[in-house]
């Protein structure tokens, strides 16, 4: 007869063996745009969400970090074929391997950010970045010395647009005869990856009299940031809070909660709760915001900080309205 004792060892190891098979059966996987996990932008808050999962959790994912267009695809097959449970496909320009893949895969569970994919299988996760920018804008042209301020953009697509019509926006709800300067880097997905040609229109728009420059270009944007310290003039990050690049030379960041997405698919995958349809996060899901920490306080006056965070009060009730771009 086997004791009660022996019972209850029994059952906890069996228990143990039941979680340990299915944290194995689980296996979460993501697949970086161009510029790579390191990119210390949009990417790279997508490596820290899954980190912070792999941290909490125990559970390793598979990453894969694209250097041709056609290995997304590829990618994405040969984690789906290895047992993947959920891919999280990082960028836009993922979407139609999304859809090809997740054809093929009805099984796996897809996460696209920055893009909409229609399929029964695939949660598309997008952002309401012109709220952010509104309020990068604002606190340009409060700081601004000479009413003028620039924008340098990555590839030139509708979501970056949306990043600069935010942005202009803002600084003329704080100024509305401020100068907005706006450059876009390239039309391939090239222009995410060239700080030399960030760092040279920034300059050029210093030269016309900018004192603040905001980019939304990936790894294009250190370059940015880079100029705008050599130049003493104030920078704007965006997607991560780049603040920590140039402590005192970086006003703020438009901070894009890429990390929260990917950290939250794979948490609800893991539970059983992901969801497959449209989700939009903005200032009220707590998804996008400006950044402030000890690398910009001192230049985020509290006067400043006021008319910041009551024009976010008031963008989140409605009392501000900030406009969508829409593609011509």
């Amino acid at each position: 007869m086997t004791s009660p004792r022996r019972l209850f060892a029994l059952f906890f190891l069996s228990a143990a063996v039941v979680v340990a098979a299915a944290t194995k059966d689980f296996q979460p996987a993501i697949v970086y745009d161009f510029g790579g996990k390191n990119d210390r932008s949009f990417n790279q808050s997508a490596s820290e969400g899954a980190e912070r999962f792999k941290k909490d959790t125990g559970i390793a994912f598979r990453e894969f970090e694209i250097s041709n267009a056609a290995q997304r695809e590829q990618a994405m097959a040969q984690l789906a074929k290895r047992g993947a449970t959920i891919i999280v496909a990082v960028g836009f320009t993922q979407a139609s391997a999304v859809e090809k893949v997740a054809k093929q895969f009805p099984e796996v569970k897809f996460t696209i950010i920055d893009a909409v994919v229609d399929l029964p299988n695939v949660q598309s996760v997008n952002f309401r970045e012109q709220e952010s920018s509104f309020l990068c804008g604002m606190a340009a042209a409060l700081a601004s010395k000479t009413g003028k301020v620039g924008f340098v953009g990555g590839m030139d697509i509708p979501l970056i647009r949306k990043f600069a019509l935010g942005y202009t926006e803002g600084a003329h709800f704080v100024n509305p005869k401020a100068e907005v300067f706006q450059n876009m880097t390239g039309t391939t997905p090239a222009a995410w990856g060239d700080p030399t040609k960030g760092a040279e229109l920034a300059k050029s728009q210093f030269g016309r009299g900018a004192d603040v420059v905001f980019h939304a270009a990936g790894a294009t944007g250190i370059g940015v940031m880079q100029a705008a310290k050599d130049a003493g003039k104030l920078s704007i990050g965006c997607d991560s809070n780049q603040d920590y690049l140039h402590p005192g030379s970086v006003l703020t960041s438009a901070v894009k909660r890429v990390d929260v997405a990917v950290y939250k698919a794979f948490t609800m995958a893991k539970a059983d709760t992901w969801k497959a349809g449209q989700i939009v996060l903005g200032l009220a899901e707590e998804g996008v915001d400006y950044s402030l920490d000890e690398y910009n306080r001192k230049l985020i006056t509290p006067e400043m900080e006021a008319k910041l965070n009551q024009a976010k009060t008031d963008i989140i009730s409605g009392k501000i309205k900030v406009s969508e771009y829409k593609a011509q």
